[in-house]
């Protein structure tokens, strides 16, 4: 009843020096491929953040021209002219007047940042931007 898988004659597998190779192979490649993901994830941390200043910066920019005489500005009220954080992006708005206020978008303390705010003022220039 025991049947036996048919096998050509000479039919031979992988010499173990031929597996050693290929994990040897695997390996470097592996050691080249994880920090430059390293990098991209940086980089790509660091662009949300910068990226989130300026969707906050057009929304507070909606906002004054809605209010000039807006008394005060929060992320509610950003949310609330079309802003949406990022996950992991933290806004907050050091407001004065329609003429004089500054958003910064702070990232989460894990993304491993050298600078991990971006800081836009009421005119749309960065006075700081996110670094990986």
């Amino acid at each position: 009843m025991i049947q036996t898988i048919p096998t050509k004659r000479g039919q031979k597998g992988f010499t173990l020096i031929e597996l050693m190779i290929v994990i040897a192979i695997i390996g470097i490649l592996a050691a080249i491929a994880i920090p430059q993901f390293a990098s991209y994830r940086k980089r790509g941390y660091a662009a949300t953040i910068n990226s989130d200043a300026k969707n906050a910066f057009t929304a507070s920019a909606a906002l004054v021209a809605d209010d000039p005489t807006l008394p005060a500005m929060t992320p509610a009220l950003l949310q609330g002219a079309g802003y949406n954080p990022s996950p992991g992006v933290t806004p907050t708005c050091a407001y004065v007047s329609a003429s004089s206020y500054t958003i910064t978008c702070t990232g989460n303390a894990g993304w491993g940042l050298t600078t991990s705010a971006a800081t836009i003022d009421q005119d749309g220039k960065y006075t700081a931007k996110a670094a990986p």
